[in-house]
């Protein structure tokens, strides 16, 4: 059975964190019948399917049954905890919901990170090959930039392969599960091989050579943008160059943004009214690595760009079996009962927050921009941040540059994310409990994010000379349209 532990808002996108307790070898080597696994996944299907208003919105019932069966087909004996987990994660990430997420026990993860088992290399994927970025490991004749051509006898697209089916992501989307691997690539291989030494061919100068590799523990070679979470003293940044504004939003969460002292709402408006005072005609609003966060925040930006009213969300969809809990004072104090419209409940907005508001049409604010806006997305352009990104492209408010965003054009599935134990494993699963449809054009293609109108990749060149290539790509743009004019 699934237990239920306490409900979690924000998505915990990296593995768990480390803590003091540590799991003897023995219990890494445990082994599960093949039934026990098989009754697992079952349980964990039915979960999603009964929950989660996405589970069918990128393959269908039919598909995913028999996606499930496959799956389950490959059980022919017993396996250990983490190849169990495996089996899991791939069906997890078939869901391609960036929001919808299982992890390893806490303590299991301790184990291992206290293990010297990672490859200490950081690592860039371009035009389908590998490249090294940062060397952490003994081996100082692997050179920064050295292409990696196979690890421990795989090649590196057919690692690349593996690691996409545990990689989530909305819809079939990719630049998120390759900007993934750069911040983390360590982390996902060892899923595939908990070794302590690999043996690394690299392309040298045009020459292969192989090299003996030595692991490292995570808490030796981690530091901030690799292996955990950036740690932004400015969340929010704000410089005008060359008569050009550029605005850094490097996240919409309300917790790290106030860590870093600051608070979003006067910042923003302090920005806008600097850009009319200087009569800024050109912005640049950079979004990139931007996870999200808040959707106040998100919208309120969104609203300094337009003139008159307009839609952001279309509709905020639950399943019926979500809908029917909604009841008894103690929910209906807060939230109000979802509405059915033919075969599709609408979750309506709560009574005390305005978490849910934003199907409603919104309101310009007064101190409104009308000058040329040029957005920088990438992968990890996500979530609320995201749909800032469709909604402003989809009104012709901003011009798109950089990569797809790793967030859905057309929305995605967070909101309330209760997560629930799996019994007998201690998997934690965090279940994403609504549908959000952006309002844009839905004829768009499908499980796509928000595409650029300038599609602009950074070389393994251009990353280790340190050249932001979509920032001067929009600021030569704007000379260039400036000339022109």
């Amino acid at each position: 059975m699934i237990k239920y532990v306490l409900p979690l808002l924000v998505l915990l996108f990296i593995i768990p964190p480390v803590t003091s307790q540590v799991v003897a070898p023995h219990f890494v080597q445990q082994k599960f019948a093949s039934d026990t696994v098989k009754k697992a996944i079952t349980e964990l299907t039915t979960e999603l399917a009964l929950k989660h208003p996405g589970f069918y919105r990128y393959t269908s019932k039919e598909l995913f049954d028999a996606y499930i069966d496959s799956t389950k087909s490959t059980l022919t004996d017993s396996v250990s905890l983490l190849e169990a987990f495996l089996k899991m994660k791939q069906i997890v990430a078939k869901v391609n919901c960036l929001h919808t997420g299982i992890t390893l026990p806490h303590y299991y993860v301790d184990y291992l990170n206290q293990q010297p088992n990672l490859l200490p290399l950081q690592v860039y994927f371009s035009e389908g090959k590998a490249y090294v970025v940062k060397n952490y490991s003994d081996q100082s004749s692997i050179e920064v930039g050295d292409e990696i051509v196979s690890i421990n006898g795989r090649d590196i697209p057919s690692i690349t392969r593996q690691l996409f089916d545990l990689i989530p992501s909305d819809g079939y989307n990719l630049t998120l599960k390759y900007r993934s691997l750069y911040f983390q690539f360590p982390l996902w291989y060892r899923l595939l091989e908990a070794t302590n030494q690999f043996s690394v061919v690299v392309r040298q100068k045009g020459i292969m050579k192989s090299y003996q590799v030595f692991g490292k523990k995570r808490d030796e070679i981690a530091e901030d943008g690799f292996l955990k979470e950036p740690a932004y003293s400015k969340p929010l940044d704000f410089k005008v160059v060359n008569d050009i504004g550029v605005l850094t939003i490097h996240t919409f969460a309300k917790t790290d943004i106030k860590k870093a002292g600051q608070s979003f709402k006067p910042y923003i408006d302090k920005v806008f009214k600097e850009i009319q005072a200087k009569d800024i005609r050109n912005l640049v609003v950079d979004l990139r690595d931007n996870t999200g966060g808040s959707d106040l925040y998100a919208v309120y930006f969104t609203r300094h760009f337009f003139t008159d009213p307009f839609r952001y969300w279309d509709r905020i969809e639950v399943t019926e079996s979500i809908a029917k809990q909604i009841e008894g004072v103690g929910l209906t104090l807060f939230y109000r009962k979802p509405v059915q419209n033919n075969k599709v409940w609408l979750w309506k907005k709560a009574r005390h927050v305005s978490d849910f508001d934003f199907y409603e049409e919104q309101k310009p604010v007064k101190d409104n921009y009308t000058g040329n806006t040029y957005i920088l997305v990438n992968g990890f352009s996500m979530s609320s941040c995201a749909d800032v990104a469709a909604i402003l492209s989809f009104n012709k408010k901003a011009i798109v540059v950089g990569q797809e965003t790793g967030g859905g054009y057309h929305g995605n599935t967070s909101g309330m994310m209760p997560v629930s134990i799996l019994d007998r494993f201690g998997f934690r699963l965090s279940v994403p409990l609504q549908k959000y449809v952006n309002h844009v054009d839905s004829s768009s293609p499908v499980g796509r994010g928000v595409l650029p109108d300038y599609p602009i990749a950074t070389s393994i060149e251009e990353l280790l000379k340190k050249e932001d290539t979509e920032l001067a790509f929009v600021l030569n743009l704007i000379k260039q349209q400036s000339v022109s004019h």
